[in-house]
């Protein structure tokens, strides 16, 4: 069995599974292949699968056509020296991208939130976040998330969501609209203090285990970029939602603690907050291109399901600021009505709830 995933990427399913079965037994010294169980994935290329060993491990499969897995493996090893609890690699193959590493659990950070237990759990994340945002740039190793990457990936939105899932037409009018919201959130972003980015914080990506700081896994596409990028990922989960006063309250809380930590230069709450805000969005644009991409392309479906709770962050953030409105009334206006009729819609005014 063979999928095509991304131009001149082609991934046999059934022979590298077998592969790496075969080259994890020789990893761990036994003389036949590894008993392999299935694990669900992420949004990404890569395969996971837990061995039948004692202790329990993860095997991935990360084909280097379609991935970089001597980053990961780079990445992993330089936020674990510098006190970031990720996943420690116990053998990799690069050249054929087979990785061997540590079993955090099954359980996610989204799988344990609740009103009882968020504010003590947040509190564990954000120390965390706090710790991955103290560690000193390599500059081989986390490129700027500068103008130009931010710009392609808000450009997703336009090109799958518009396009190829609505099959709406922009003008040259909606075109403009676009470019000046775009560039808007690009100065903003470019205006706060940079620091190191995960660039998928969120409740799906943080592992939870008694006992244990917190497991931050799919960090491998890190960057060098704005400091509000990984908190509002965080407290604006595609995945899970609380009220905004609450999540104010939370990333207000969090700029104290990292001015008082010399990560960030003593900043108006109000001036913090947009920059929060403005930062939200921006990835918000990103991801109603992104789940429908890897709808359309990459075959994954459950996606679609939770683009109304982005369109309720998008919607709720543009309309509170006079400069993006347009951008919402637009979005409200001519989006809207076709995002409707989609099977997978229901109704964004209610998501999260």
């Amino acid at each position: 069995m063979g999928r095509t995933i991304n131009e001149g990427c082609t991934v046999s399913d059934d022979l590298r599974q077998e592969a790496l079965a075969l080259w994890v037994g020789k990893a761990l010294e036994i003389e036949f292949p590894a008993d392999l169980a299935n694990l669900a994935g992420d949004a990404g290329f890569r395969r996971y699968f837990r061995t039948s060993t004692e202790p329990r491990l993860i095997a991935v499969d990360s084909p280097p056509e379609c991935t970089n897995p001597a980053r990961f493996v780079a990445v992993a090893d330089y936020l674990r020296r510098n006190g970031v609890h990720t996943p420690m690699v116990i053998a990799a193959d690069t050249a054929n991208g087979y990785l061997l590493l540590e079993d955090l659990g099954d359980t996610q950070l989204f799988d344990v939130l609740s009103n009882d237990s968020v504010e003590g759990l947040y509190a564990e994340v954000m120390s965390e976040l706090l710790s991955l945002q103290q560690i000193p740039r390599t500059e081989d190793l986390f490129p700027d998330y500068n103008r130009e990457l931010l710009l392609t990936e808000m450009r997703i939105m336009p090109e799958w969501l518009v396009g190829k899932l609505l099959g709406y037409s922009l003008s040259e009018v909606e075109n403009r609209l676009l470019q000046e919201t775009f560039q808007r959130l690009l100065e903003s972003a470019a205006g706060q203090p940079q620091t190191l980015v995960h660039r998928d914080y969120h409740s799906r990506n943080l592992m939870i285990r008694g006992g244990e700081r917190p497991g931050i896994v799919d960090f491998q596409d890190a960057v060098w970029g704005p400091i509000t990028y990984d908190l509002v990922s965080l407290l604006r989960d595609c995945y899970i939602r609380w009220p905004r006063q609450r999540v104010e309250r939370w990333a207000l809380a969090y700029a104290a603690t990292a001015e008082a930590a010399g990560v960030l230069e003593p900043v108006e709450p109000k001036e913090f907050l947009t920059w929060f805000d403005w930062m939200g969005l921006q990835r918000h644009i990103k991801v109603l291109g992104l789940f429908p991409r890897l709808s359309l392309r990459d075959g994954k479906q459950n996606y679609l399901g939770d683009l109304p709770l982005v369109i309720r962050y998008v919607l709720e953030t543009a309309g509170r600021y006079e400069e993006l409105q347009p951008f919402a009334q637009w979005f409200e206006q001519q989006l809207l009505p076709l995002i409707e009729q989609q099977p997978w819609y229901s109704d964004y005014r209610y998501a999260g709830e």
